[in-house]
């Protein structure tokens, strides 16, 4: 029996799981001439390169039958993407206060420098086959999977990301498969000042001296690797004085030094917000720099910028002393974005109680007596939720695609600002689950708003439950 022939697979490499994953499989000789023919698709997904004849990476054998033009489509969008997930704790040589991740368990947001993933990328890869009744000559009455019929794909890396419908879709270049089409992902490739990090943030961006945060960088490929050996300050206060600190990648900063196949290595996230910074370096201007700015920026091994710079203008503390709410959400692209609303808030407690009608004086005791706290109507159990009602601050055209996604994320949270403790105890409150209630979202440009401010409300995911009665 003749091999397979994949007729179509994903053109690029870097597949975001939100889109369709589509491989079309052939086997005319199959298809022409057996009886109840099924293409089969052997699923291999793992953290590191795949090798198909090893089967301790396949997590699933799937088939379809032959469509009218005999061939047989598969689209795995439904599958990988239950492999993928948001990085919520730092990953493996990561720390916080200089205190390693190793048992600690700190939150991704937290990091000092920079943080292996472990749960935003995977390898995958597929072998197809072909079973028919008969393939296997000493069971004529059995379907089997016939010898001599597979095809693999090329190994691909699946990130938890998705597209949007005005995302542009190229078809490939490769002449072994002319179908084949995707999203080319080369825009966050390092490797020039037009090369952005993992998000549609703006490159000017705003923050509090105690906001914490990270930004996602994809390196996967060798040459891409070696394009972002180090991370680039420059600290610009506002009495004109300018410093600068870089360092370099790897293990003592969080993340290993050489390429390798290893997914942890593909995607790192950067803590590169002013809480990050008073984490670990003795350079940042944390007492003189609000009023001031600061940028980032991403250098190979010859000092020449391979990224975009991205600003971060340090806010003076708010003369009305209003509240600032931070929220970090889950993004496009499968890392997290940031925004502080230091306008006005206003914090509802929404509370509900379970009731029981209690009987007037003591019936279970020896003698009668009849006590003020006893009877009526009376509260079991009072349940209460907290929302909150938060405001941007006046926002460039630039923050549209940002809110955006805010209000279409799936994973929203709330970051408590800078503490000195490091123990576990005060970790756990850094991260506060919330719900975005707000529904809608309008979209507001200056000609048609002159000034662009938002509204969102939010809802704290955890319910206080009190006492029961």
């Amino acid at each position: 029996m003749a091999n397979s022939i994949i007729e179509q697979q994903p053109a690029r490499t870097v597949l975001p799981v939100g889109q369709d994953v589509i491989f079309v499989v052939s086997n005319d000789d199959a298809v022409g001439f057996q009886t109840r023919v099924k293409f089969v698709a052997e699923v291999h997904i793992k953290n590191g390169a795949i090798s198909l004849s090893n089967t301790s990476s396949r997590i699933g054998v799937f088939k379809t039958t032959p469509n009218n033009a005999g061939v047989g489509i598969f689209n795995f969008r439904n599958i990988v993407e239950n492999y993928v997930n948001a990085q919520h704790i730092a990953g493996f040589k990561s720390t916080y206060k200089g205190v390693s991740s190793d048992g600690k368990n700190h939150p991704i947001h937290l990091i000092d420098k920079l943080s292996l993933q472990d749960d935003i990328l995977r390898y995958f890869a597929v072998q197809f086959k072909v079973e028919y009744l008969g393939a296997d000559v000493t069971k004529p009455n059995e379907v089997n999977i016939a010898d001599g019929t597979a095809a693999n794909s090329v190994q691909f890396k699946i990130t938890n990301a998705y597209l949007k419908h005005t995302d542009v879709l190229t078809f490939s270049t490769d002449p072994n498969n002319p179908n084949g089409f995707g999203y080319d992902i080369t825009k966050f490739k390092p490797s020039d000042t037009s090369k952005q990090f993992l998000t549609n943030l703006p490159t000017t961006l705003y923050a509090n001296i105690n906001d914490y945060g990270t930004v996602g960088i994809l390196q996967t490929e060798n040459d891409i690797w070696d394009n972002a050996r180090k991370v680039k300050f420059t600290y610009y206060e506002p009495d004109g004085t300018t410093t600068t600190e870089t360092y370099s990648k790897g293990a003592s900063t969080g993340a290993f030094f050489g390429w390798s196949t290893d997914g942890r290595k593909q995607i790192l996230l950067l803590g590169m917000y002013p809480a990050n910074l008073r984490n670990w370096s003795s350079t940042f201007p944390a007492s003189t720099i609000e009023g001031g700015y600061y940028t980032v920026q991403l250098l190979d091994n010859s000092n020449t910028p391979t990224s975009k710079l991205y600003t971060i203008n340090v806010n003076c503390p708010d003369e009305k002393q209003f509240e600032s709410i931070r929220l970090c959400w889950l993004n496009q692209w499968g890392v997290w974005d940031y925004y502080t609303f230091n306008k006005k808030s206003t914090t509802k407690i929404n509370s509900q109680e379970t009731t029981y009608q209690q009987l007037e004086g003591t019936w279970n005791e020896r003698v009668y007596s009849i006590g003020g706290f006893r009877g009526g109507k009376k509260t079991f159990r009072r349940n209460s939720t907290e929302s909150i009602a938060i405001n941007t601050d006046f926002v460039t055209e630039d923050y549209n695609t940002v809110f955006q996604e805010l209000i279409n994320s799936p994973e929203v949270f709330m970051l408590k600002g800078f503490q000195t403790d490091v123990a576990d105890s005060v970790l756990n409150q850094y991260v506060i689950p919330v719900r975005l209630t707000t529904k809608d979202f309008t979209t507001k440009t200056i000609s048609n708003d002159k000034l662009i401010q938002y509204s969102f409300n939010i809802e704290k995911s955890l319910t206080l439950r009190t006492q029961s009665v």
